[in-house]
């Protein structure tokens, strides 16, 4: 299967107004010339982004407005999105974290969780795999999932959840698909230098966590080379490697006093 080529191409990405989203729509625009179409809450956010890289990379971009966590948003959006039919690949970045006790997690927040990160990525990665699938289109999607979908994070429990979800589903799904021109990637980074972590809760966790321009880069080259799951940091990859010999308990143990302690950290303040 040839590699995906970007130039001049529409590429969707979701969670586009900040973090990682906006990082990679930066760079599928400045490094690889895509058309982009930017989908996120937060639409003077997105009109900021799209005037930037119209005037800096001179490719076209389109804004959506849209809240995940809403069936009716994701629908609409994706009505929008394939009415065109020149659709050539999607980034399916948005999504929502939770770092505490799982207990103070209040339903309602842990249902806008669930809503965004896993009823609407699978239904976008539904209805986008069959429009691909039914054209024979050469294309892709690319998933954001997280590293706490292989190695589950206490004080973050939804979150590696609905992860799980992601990965399971998507790589499972990808060994269905009739169209060989598509592919679907999964992207699994550990903690990201963004938003979602700068509170002080990751106060003592922020040596761990990764550039977000470096995340950004490598979940294109993955998806680029059409990569089954990948990921991002040589030493996030010897880590994955390794730990998979040490038994489950002890690595959730020490990663549970790891969280613990920055979390117990920032209540005292």
């Amino acid at each position: 299967m040839s590699r995906l080529q970007f130039k001049d191409k529409w590429i969707l990405v979701t969670g586009a107004s900040s973090g990682l989203g906006e990082e990679i729509a930066r760079q599928l625009a400045n490094r690889h010339g895509a058309n982009l179409i930017l989908l996120a809450r937060r639409k003077d956010k997105l009109a900021q982004l799209k005037a930037e890289l119209e005037t800096q990379a001179s490719v076209k971009v389109k804004v959506i407005t849209a809240d995940l966590s809403k069936l009716e948003d994701v629908d609409h959006a994706l009505d929008e999105i394939l009415k065109s039919g020149d659709l050539y690949g999607a980034i399916l970045n948005a999504g929502i974290t939770y770092f505490g006790r799982h207990e103070e997690l209040g339903w309602d927040d842990f249902q806008t969780m669930l809503q965004t990160n896993v009823n609407a990525v699978a239904r976008m990665t539904n209805r986008l795999t069959f429009e691909f699938e039914k054209t024979g289109k050469e294309g892709g999607i690319l998933i954001v999932s997280s590293m706490a979908a292989i190695f589950p994070v206490p004080y973050q429990a939804a979150y590696s959840g609905t992860k799980a979800f992601i990965l399971s589903f998507a790589t499972a799904l990808s060994h269905e698909l009739k169209n060989r021109n598509f592919s679907i990637t999964v992207y699994t980074p550990g903690g990201i230098v963004t938003e979602m972590t700068a509170g002080e809760k990751f106060n003592d966790l922020k040596s761990w966590l990764m550039p977000v321009d470096q995340a950004a880069k490598e979940g294109i080259d993955a998806f680029v080379k059409r990569k089954l799951v990948h990921i991002p940091g040589f030493m996030n990859r010897v880590g994955g490697f390794f730990i998979k010999f040490l038994p489950k308990g002890f690595v959730m143990k020490q990663m549970s006093g790891v969280y613990r302690k920055s979390l117990d950290k920032a209540e005292k303040k």
